[in-house]
């Protein structure tokens, strides 16, 4: 009996530090959300991962990043993520609940994962927060995340962080870098095809970037472009 209750006691002291740590865990990401309300990040857990692996090659390597505020991102670039990434990201809580049963539907059809069906404010989450690891455990975090951002941070706010933080190639980070590194001009100054062009970069931003003629990369940008008039902006 003695050693039930010890058992016991060891079984509820160990529960209680787990939910112990996972509280304080969730309060550091709540707090920086907070924090990334009025402030643009100094960096991310994904650009720190790029940093890493980038030195790894070249132990100087720097990444590029430059923040600019929303109205000085073009509104071409603005429409061709919306189109790209998230046509629903104005009107969901997070997720897009429809486009994770296509997402489904799709991958059980190829029997692999072609297709994640992640809304803007699920990558956000996973870029400034989480590694590239795919896990129950990981998506679990991220769905946490995504409740923080959209329940602190207005729309307008999710997609300028998503804008100035999304990769866009090879150590290129945010809008105002991938403009200059692509076309030689700031975020604001973007038309609609090389709005479009760069968003349709974001599932393979590093492949693309070595790859600027794929005739793949043209034909999709050209489907974003078609859609880009019927995206809503916050």
């Amino acid at each position: 009996m003695r050693a039930f209750a010890w058992l016991w006691k060891a079984f509820c002291y160990i529960v209680g530090v787990v939910v112990l740590v996972f509280i304080l865990v969730q309060g550091w990401f709540l707090a920086h959300v907070f924090y990334w309300k009025y402030r643009p990040p100094g960096s991310t857990s994904f650009m720190e991962t790029r940093l890493e692996q980038l030195r790894e090659r070249n132990p100087q390597a720097q990444l590029k990043y430059i923040w600019v505020d929303y109205p000085k991102v073009s509104s071409h670039l603005k429409r061709a993520i919306i189109a790209a990434e998230d046509m629903k990201f104005v009107d969901h809580e997070g997720f897009d609940w429809e486009g994770i049963q296509r997402a489904m539907e799709k991958n059980q059809k190829k029997g692999k994962t072609i297709a994640g069906g992640s809304t803007i404010t699920q990558q956000l989450a996973k870029n400034l927060f989480l590694s590239g690891e795919r896990s129950y455990l990981r998506k679990g975090e991220e769905a946490i995340i995504t409740l923080m951002l959209e329940a602190v941070l207005d729309k307008r706010r999710i997609l300028e962080l998503y804008l100035n933080v999304a990769e866009w190639g090879t150590g290129v980070f945010g809008a105002e870098t991938a403009a200059r590194h692509y076309y030689g001009i700031n975020a604001a100054s973007l038309g609609p095809e090389q709005a479009a062009r760069l968003a349709a970069m974001l599932p393979r931003p590093q492949y693309y970037d070595r790859n600027r003629g794929s005739e793949y990369l043209a034909a999709y940008a050209e489907r974003i472009q078609g859609r880009m008039g019927g995206a809503q902006l916050p």
